[in-house]
């Protein structure tokens, strides 16, 4: 459940960030007839992550075990892959993700302005299909359903909550900070999600290797305990693990987590150092 909470905070709040700045930009420019382009935009990029999520539910119904395996190992590489992209775009991006926005805005004002339901339709719905994919992901490998969806929900209503407090002016956030620490909280959720997809895929008879275990601590950590729940429910642990789980597992978390360590370092360093007092006498070329 806390894991995702997490992703329905860290994901919400992309997308409730976004929405205020396209909002906030439509009336600071004292252009509210075109408020309802943009909500348009926003409800349909709600309805497509409700369409996909729906899909992803109910659209292996009917099929073999080994193909709802296949399907679902694929489904969690891919949302390993939409994951690790959207943290490192928002770590690259969320500096001057105001400015972007705004000119994708500005293109658009001229006419109508109904390419404003295009922009506000892709801003948000890139994170409406990460979220579902991301979400469903998490769920397949947690085994349950109602606690990880009573996560996300609560995820994402705090996040409209930041969300409101911030347009309003009452809530100020060091979203450089957050999205740091979530983005590298993200990758290891992200790590357990594509280990139990290398499991679907072992189960489905794809990847070998299902019964080599490279531990099994079930006796000491059983999976119905809650300290067994607890882990499975934050970090997708799992007490029997193969080898093959474990090598994906370390062979993604660990320099993909170091990547985005030094770049998240490198991006607080100031671009320019101070100009020296004295100026220094280049050798002539």
């Amino acid at each position: 459940m806390l894991a995702n909470y997490l992703i329905g905070l860290r994901e919400g709040l992309e997308a409730a960030l976004i929405v205020t700045i396209l909002i906030a930009y439509i009336v600071k420019i004292d252009r509210r007839d075109l408020l309802g382009r943009i909500w348009l935009g926003i409800g349909l990029a709600v309805l497509l992550a409700l369409g996909i999520g729906a899909i992803l539910t109910f659209g292996t119904y009917g099929l073999s075990f080994e193909a709802q395996e296949a399907i679902g190992g694929i489904l969690s590489i891919v949302a390993t892959g939409f994951v690790t992209w959207m943290v490192f775009w928002m770590l690259r991006t969320a500096r001057d993700l105001k400015g972007v926005l705004h000119g994708n805005i500005d293109k658009h004002l001229d006419g109508t302005g109904w390419g404003l339901v295009i922009v506000a339709f892709l801003a948000v719905g890139r994170e409406g299909i990460e979220t579902a994919l991301f979400i469903w992901a998490a769920v397949q490998a947690t085994g349950e359903t109602t606690m990880p969806i009573l996560g996300a929900s609560l995820g994402i209503l705090t996040a409209v909550g930041l969300g409101w407090l911030l347009y309003s002016g009452m809530l100020r956030i060091n979203l450089s900070k957050f999205f740091t620490w979530t983005g590298a909280a993200l990758i290891i959720v992200a790590g357990g999600v594509l280990a139990y997809g290398v499991h679907d895929l072992q189960e489905a008879g794809i990847l070998p290797g299902l019964h080599n275990l490279a531990f099994d601590v079930s006796a000491a950590i059983p999976p119905d305990s809650w300290y067994g729940t607890l882990l499975k429910g934050t970090l997708n642990f799992s007490p029997a693990t193969t080898w093959l789980e474990a090598a994906v597992w370390l062979g993604y978390v660990v320099p993909t987590l170091t990547i985005f360590i030094v770049k998240s370092r490198a991006g607080r360093r100031p671009a320019h150092k101070p100009a020296p007092a004295a100026p220094v006498a280049l050798p002539a070329s």
